[in-house]
C-alpha cells in the first residue's frame, strides 16, 4: 500500500485527481554526493583533517600523539547529567588527551550520557565549536537534548526536507531559532516570512531579500552555538560549508558506512571521538557487491582491525543480571558488570509462569514447521505465532502494559502474520494487541522494552537458519529486555549453529529450556553438543566471519549455513524450497 502525501503551498495540490496519474520514485543522490565530496576532500585537501588522523585512517604506521595543552578537570562530570561510573569516567578522561578515540558501548551502558559529558568537557577546552553527529535523526535528537541540559548553547541542524517533521528538540532546531530570534534585523525577515506564508510566494526582489536575510540569521545562530548537532550526512549541508570543526563526536558510528563517517571529519577535524559497538548490527548496505567490497564495514571496526584499541564501557543498567550473563560472557569476554540488582528488576506485574521466578527467562521449544510467506521472499511459522499470542495474552493479563512489550522476529513474513494472528485470535481486546510493537531485530537496535518475546521462525531439516546465523543479530535481540525474555524456536535446528548451541546449553543449565502448555511448563530433555568457546571476530562485509549483513543483505556470504548460492534465494541467502544446491 502506497500513501501519497501532497504538500500544498497555495492550495494548489490536485487533490481531486484520484485516477489517471502516475507516480515516479526518484533516487535522491544527496547522501551519495556528500559522501563522494568528503572522500575527494579527504584525498586532495590537506586542511580537511589533521595529518595524524589522515595517516591513521589510511592505515599508515604513525606514532600515538597525545594532545598537549589539555586541561583535565578534577571531576569528570557535566551539570544536570547523572554522575559517571568508574568505566565511563575513565573513558571520558582518556578521550580528552587523544586525537582519535573509540568508545565501545555494549547494550545499556549509558553511551548517551557518556557522550554528552565528553562533549561538555570538549567545549570547556575552548578550541572552537564541537560538531556532534550520528547516522540517525533519533540518535542526534537524544544527544542534543542531553547536551542542552549541561547549559551549552546547542543548535540542531535538520535537513530542510525535515523542517515540517515534529521533533522532541524543536526549540533547538535552526529553523525554529531562526523564526523566533528577536533582534532588530529579524523584524524585516519576519515581515517577509509572514507575507510569504499568507500569499504563498513573494515578488522576485522580496524573495531575494528574504533568502539573503535568512542566510545571514542562520549563519549568526550557528556561529553563536557551542555545539552543532546534525546527522552525519547533514554535516555536508551547504549552511555549514563556511564552518570548521576541530572537535568531532560521532555516536552510533558502527551503524554508519565509512564514506558517511568522513563527511563530518573533513571539516578540519583534529580530535575525533567515535562511539559505537561493533558487536551489534553494522551499517545498512542494500547492495551485496558494495558490502562485499568493504562498504559493510564501519570505520570504527576498520580502525580496530588496524590496531586502535577501543575503550569499553563496562557497567550495564538495563537488563536483569540473569539476562546480561550470556551476552557478557559471549560477546564481551565476561567484562560486563551489572549496575542493577535482581531486586531492582522484579516487575510489579510479576504473575507470569517463569520456570525459575528468580531468573525471568526461558527458551520455549516449538517444533512447528516454517513455510515461505505469501510474498515469496520471507518466512513464517504459524505454530510460533500462536505461541506468541498465548504469551502476550498472559503478560497482558498479568498487568503488563502493551507499550512495555516487544516482539522481535527476523522475518517480515512472520512479523505480518503475527500481527494479523493476534488481531484475529487474541483472547483480550483487539486494541491491546494493536498497541504492541512487532518488529525486526534491526528496528529494535538501540531501544529497550520491559519484556521481549523473540520468535526465531526457522524450523526445517536441511535449509539452515538464515538471518539467525549472524551473531550480532542474536546479541541485539537478547539485550533489549529489562525484566524478562522469552525465546521461541526449534532447538534441534538452531543447535546446529555453534553459537546457538552455546545459547541453548546456557538456558538448559539454568533449567530454562521448557516445553508443554504454558500452564504446565516442563523441562525439555533435548540433548546438545558440548559448548565451544565463541570468539567474536571483526566483520569484513557479508561473508566476513561475523556472518553477514542486515535484512535483505545476504548472510555469511552464501546460502544455508554459508553454503554457496545457486538458484533462487530469499533475502537472507537461504535457498527457496525446490531450488538450489541443498535439494536432494
Amino acid at each position: 500500500e502506497v500513501v501519497l502525501e501532497l504538500r500544498s503551498g497555495a492550495n494548489d495540490a490536485p487533490v481531486e485527481e484520484t485516477v489517471g496519474f502516475s507516480v515516479d520514485f526518484l533516487w535522491n543522490s544527496i547522501s551519495f554526493d556528500r559522501a563522494q565530496a568528503a572522500m575527494k576532500a579527504f584525498a586532495l585537501d590537506e586542511t580537511s583533517v589533521s595529518g595524524y588522523i589522515y595517516h591513521l585512517l589510511l592505515g599508515h604506521d604513525v606514532e600515538p600523539k597525545p594532545l598537549t595543552n589539555v586541561v583535565l578537570p578534577k571531576k569528570m562530570s557535566a551539570p544536570n547529567l547523572p554522575p559517571l561510573n568508574h568505566s565511563q569516567e575513565a573513558a571520558a578522561r582518556s578521550v580528552l588527551t587523544r586525537p582519535l578515540s573509540l568508545i565501545q558501548g555494549p547494550p545499556g551502558t549509558g553511551k548517551t550520557v557518556t557522550s554528552a559529558t565528553i562533549v561538555y568537557q570538549l567545549a570547556q577546552q575552548h578550541l572552537g565549536q564541537v560538531i556532534v553527529c550520528a547516522p540517525s535523526n533519533v540518535a542526534v535528537d537524544q544527544l542534543a537534548e542531553k547536551i542542552e541540559r549541561t547549559g551549552l548553547r546547542v543548535v540542531r541542524l535538520a535537513a530542510r526536507s525535515r523542517e515540517a517533521v515534529a521533533s522532541p528538540v524543536e526549540h533547538l532546531t535552526l529553523h525554529y531559532q531562526t523564526a523566533h530570534l528577536d533582534s532588530p534585523e529579524t523584524a524585516e525577515f519576519k515581515k517577509l516570512q509572514q507575507l510569504k506564508d499568507e500569499l504563498g510566494e513573494l515578488s522576485s526582489n522580496d524573495e531575494r531579500r528574504h533568502k539573503r536575510l535568512k542566510r545571514k540569521i542562520e549563519r549568526e545562530i550557528i556561529a553563536a552555538a557551542d555545539v552543532v548537532c546534525v546527522t552525519a550526512v547533514g554535516a555536508g549541508d551547504p549552511r555549514l560549508a563556511d564552518f570548521r570543526f576541530r572537535q568531532v563526536l560521532m555516536d552510533e558510528s558502527t551503524q554508519a558506512t565509512e564514506p558517511e563517517c568522513l563527511i563530518p571529519l573533513i571539516m578540519g577535524a583534529k580530535q575525533v571521538v567515535m562511539v559505537g559497538d561493533h558487536c551489534q548490527l553494522g551499517p545498512v548496505v542494500t547492495s551485496k557487491r558494495a558490502a562485499r567490497a568493504g562498504l559493510g564495514q564501519s570505520m570504527f571496526e576498520r580502525l580496530i582491525s588496524l590496531g586502535v584499541q577501543p575503550i569499553r564501557l563496562q557497567v550495564q543498567y538495563r537488563m536483569h543480571p540473569c539476562l546480561s550473563e550470556f551476552p557478557s560472557n559471549t560477546f564481551y569476554e565476561g567484562t560486563l558488570q551489572n549496575g542493577v540488582t535482581s531486586a531492582e528488576r522484579i516487575h510489579p506485574c510479576a504473575d507470569f509462569p517463569w520456570p525459575n521466578p528468580a531468573r525471568p527467562m526461558f527458551f520455549y521449544c516449538s517444533l512447528g514447521a516454517e513455510e515461505v510467506s505469501s510474498s515469496g521472499t520471507s518466512y513464517l511459522n504459524r505454530v510460533e505465532a500462536a505461541t506468541v499470542e498465548k504469551l502476550v495474552t498472559r503478560f497482558l493479563s498479568a498487568g503488563v502494559l502493551p507499550e512495555n512489550l516487544g516482539i522481535i522476529t527476523p522475518y517480515e513474513g512472520q512479523r505480518a502474520y503475527t500481527v494479523s494472528y493476534m488481531q484475529r485470535n487474541g483472547a483480550l481486546r483487539q486494541q491491546l494487541y494493536a498497541e504492541i510493537e512487532v518488529a525486526s531485530v534491526d528496528a529494535f537496535q538501540g531501544r529497550e522494552k520491559d519484556f521481549i518475546i523473540l520468535s526465531c521462525v526457522r524450523s526445517n531439516e536441511k535449509q539452515g537458519i538464515g538471518f539467525l546465523n549472524d551473531p550480532r543479530r542474536l546479541n541485539v535481540a537478547l539485550t533489549r529486555a529489562k525484566y524478562g525474555l522469552v525465546v521461541i524456536g526449534n532447538p534441534k535446528v538452531l543447535s546446529k549453529q555453534p553459537l546457538w548451541n552455546n545459547f541453548l546449553v546456557h538456558f538448559k543449565e539454568q533449567d530454562a529450556l521448557v516445553e508443554g502448555p504454558l500452564t504446565a511448563l516442563k523441562r525439555s530433555m533435548v540433548q546438545f553438543a558440548r559448548p565451544r568457546k565463541f570468539a567474536p571476530t571483526l566483520q569484513s562485509g557479508p561473508g566476513g566471519p561475523m556472518g553477514g549483513g542486515r535484512m535483505g543483505m545476504g548472510g555469511g556470504g552464501g546460502g544455508a549455513m554459508g553454503a554457496p548460492l545457486h538458484g533462487a534465494v530469499l533475502g537472507d541467502g537461504t535457498p527457496l524450497p525446490g531450488y538450489g544446491s541443498n535439494m536432494p
